[in-house]
């Protein structure tokens, strides 16, 4: 657990990298000393190796300043994953003190002319008679992956401004520090407008049609609070039980309302209100992009990603537009048309779509995920999980000890075949108070060789599943494991990377556009009978998931595919549009939202609806002009996993290619050339509409 801020450790445990993380002698009082001393020691690194007067090589220039970053990088990311996962006004507001400082720091070094020309220098020797200089980090001494990483570092020198002029190096630097802080605004805006709302039920009656797992947790949450009834909130345990379920439809209406308003002028407190940050943020990249020299903020990000152009992307968006409309449309009107002749709605409202969405689903296939969801005990899902993993890639998982910071967090070593230890990780898996919404992977170290030692990666998977509620195990559902599954794969590719060098192991270094590649084809995995047989087990009997039960799953598993589909669309188009044709200045982002919405969704959308507020991916994190890799990596891992159809989907040799070709090269080349070299030719599109059954007729 987290100390108080008076319960400091003798040596700041940030300062300490001979082990994981101490998070049991962590306290936000530690964050400020720490930071600034490495801030400090890697400046006298820069220094020292600006003032080396030998040529400069891999050795003498980029291993130093790799091995001060990496301590920077470490220390802080401790810093940002315990202010997702545990936030309190203390940490909040360490991390928000120290902030500015450590964006500053980082953009300064992106500037630093005198580095950037000595990385050049190594780059360009690097391709000069490498047959007749041995390998010893010198000149053409060096690996594929050494001038990948350098490739990318002179790339990221040029798109930190380390070619401005002296005047724009400075706005730059100002740019992105206001930038980092007001994501990190957005960010609090959004937990705290989700944490903030409560709503306690008093009549049974308004409970209806709810299963009873979310009627007990309910329950539970409004005793801890020592209140009568049952307490609902926006977190997803609660929420979307309701949403999907609640005969009451007071109630759906009420939670959604809450929900799609969170963070926004229409939010019960307009101190969260995220209206200004959005048109704030967008301004900022905007002028980013110019003092940069590139027409608008989509450039920038797409410099370092796959697609070559905002033009391609839209192209690519449109023509996906254009293949699952038709398929989305079609599910609207049978969905309206449902509830008008079985359930007697003459209107349907966006607060009643996954309520007549289930009862469709029940009608049509004569099941619900509620009763689906009574076969996935967390402990049997994680087993076969686990079992998908040793059986294609040949690794074990051992549970092992290690400092967490909450009593939930479990902690696992990755072993090979050879039983040899290869990488760790912990699972955060429970929502609660104070923890960020979503589910997400991250790195806590990554794989690099120190001398004759290699350091094994290590890695956070969170998510944020209902906890166990009374003498019950957690239950997920067939979209919680899926979820799990997707964030298992993105943890995969940072803990099988075989590359030793630290920019481009693991996930450093890939593409953004085909980071979602690994994550979205473990996904796949979760609708084969082979897998579900191995992790499923109803709670209550233990008898495993029926056949039949199974066959109808699979019957339904593209139920309303268009309309999900499309929705990934409209969110993927808002956002590059934000970045490209947008101007923040004269426009709002809800009159953009409703032109993208008039293109390409299916449901009506109250007026009240601000989406964009709690649009974390691109006004909070790393997806800004990049949220199409959703569907882009889709591509490319629809393709992957059809090598595994072909083969049988749990052989060991389409696994082991999958794995040394796409896994274990990480950053280390081109993303394209490692599906190549993995599937034997480019990507092809049909698998993916295949898969969510919109294959169009010849």
């Amino acid at each position: 657990m987290i100390n108080e801020p008076n319960e400091l450790h003798v040596m700041n445990p940030l300062l300490d990298f001979s082990t994981l993380p101490r998070f049991h002698s962590f306290s936000p009082d530690h964050v400020k000393p720490a930071i600034e001393q490495l801030m400090s020691e890697a400046t006298t690194t820069v220094d020292r190796v600006l003032a080396n007067a030998e040529p400069p090589t891999w050795d003498n220039t980029v291993t130093p300043i790799d091995d001060a970053n990496e301590k920077l990088s470490r220390a802080w990311g401790v810093v940002g994953h315990l202010n997702a996962v545990v936030n309190s006004p203390a940490l909040r507001e360490a991390y928000n003190g120290m902030l500015p400082a450590v964006t500053q720091w980082w953009t300064a070094l992106s500037q630093n002319e005198a580095l950037f020309a000595r990385y050049k220098e190594i780059r360009a020797l690097s391709g000069k008679n490498a047959s007749n200089t041995p390998p010893n980090g010198g000149f053409g001494g060096l690996s594929d992956a050494q001038r990948k990483t350098l490739d990318n570092e002179i790339r990221d020198f040029r798109l930190g401004g380390a070619e401005l002029p002296a005047d724009k190096k400075a706005r730059f630097q100002v740019v992105s520090e206001e930038l980092s802080t007001l994501m990190s605004r957005f960010n609090d805006n959004v937990l705290d407008a989700t944490n903030a709302f409560s709503h306690i039920v008093r009549d049974a009656a308004q409970l209806a049609g709810l299963p009873q797992d979310a009627i007990d947790a309910a329950r539970e949450a409004a005793q801890q609070e020592g209140v009568e009834g049952w307490k609902f909130t926006l977190h997803a345990p609660s929420y979307l039980p309701v949403m999907q379920y609640a005969a009451y439809h007071p109630l759906r209406e009420l939670m959604y309302r809450a929900y799609v308003t969170r963070a926004s002028e229409l939010g019960a407190n307009k101190d969260w209100d995220n209206s200004g940050l959005i048109a704030r943020i967008l301004q900022l990249r905007a002028e980013l992009a110019a003092l940069l020299g590139f027409k608008n903020y989509a450039e920038v990000s797409l410099a370092a990603k796959m697609a070559e152009s905002p033009d391609e992307v839209v192209a690519f968006l449109n023509d996906l537009v254009s293949k699952s409309k038709l398929f989305a449309e079609q599910d609207w009107q049978e969905l309206v048309a449902f509830a008008r002749q079985e359930l007697n709605m003459a209107e349907v409202n966006t607060w009643d779509v996954g309520y007549i969405s289930e009862k469709l689903r029940q009608h049509r296939y004569a099941f619900s995920e509620n009763e689906v969801k009574q076969y996935f005990s967390e402990e049997r899902v994680i087993a076969g999980l686990m079992y998908v993993v040793e059986s294609i890639y040949g690794v074990r998982f051992v549970p092992t000890q290690a400092e967490t910071w909450h009593s939930d967090v479990r902690f696992y070593d990755v072993v090979d075949a050879d039983g040899k230890r290869i990488g760790q990780f912990y699972f955060d898996l429970y929502a609660r108070q104070n923890k960020r919404g979503g589910a997400w992977m991250d790195d806590a170290i990554n794989r690099r060789r120190i001398g004759a030692r290699v350091q094994h990666p290590v890695a956070y998977m969170t998510c944020n599943f209902p906890a166990p509620v009374g003498n019950k195990p957690a239950l997920f559902t067939h979209d919680d494991v899926i979820t799990l599954f997707h964030e298992f794969g993105h943890g995969l590719h940072q803990l099988l990377t075989e590359v030793d060098e630290l920019g481009v192991s693991g996930i450093n270094g890939v593409e953004w556009d085909a980071v979602e590649l690994p994550s979205q084809f473990m996904e796949n995995f979760c609708w084969e009978w082979d897998v579900l047989q191995k992790m499923t087990a109803h709670v209550d009997t233990g008898e495993p998931l029926p056949r039949a039960l199974f066959d109808k799953m699979i019957a339904a598993k593209n139920f309303q595919a268009g309309m999900g589909f499309v929705r990934q669309l409209e969110f993927a188009l808002l956002d590059m549009h934000a970045h490209t044709d947008f101007d923040a200045g004269a426009d709002d982002i809800m009159a953009l939202a409703r032109r993208v919405r008039e293109q390409v969704a299916v449901v009506e959308y109250p007026h009240f609806n601000r989406m964009p507020h709690s649009f974390g991916h691109i006004f909070g994190g790393g997806y800004a002009a990049g949220y199409y890799s959703y569907k882009w990596a889709e591509v490319l891992s629809a393709d992957a996993y059809a090598a595994f159809e072909e083969s049988g989907v749990l052989n060991r040799e389409t696994g082991a290619r999958f794995r040394r070709e796409v896994l274990a090269r990480g950053g280390s080349r081109p993303a394209m050339e490692s599906f190549v070299a993995f599937r034997g030719r480019k990507p092809e599109i049909d698998h993916l509409l295949r898969h969510n059954g919109m294959k169009m007729a010849a």
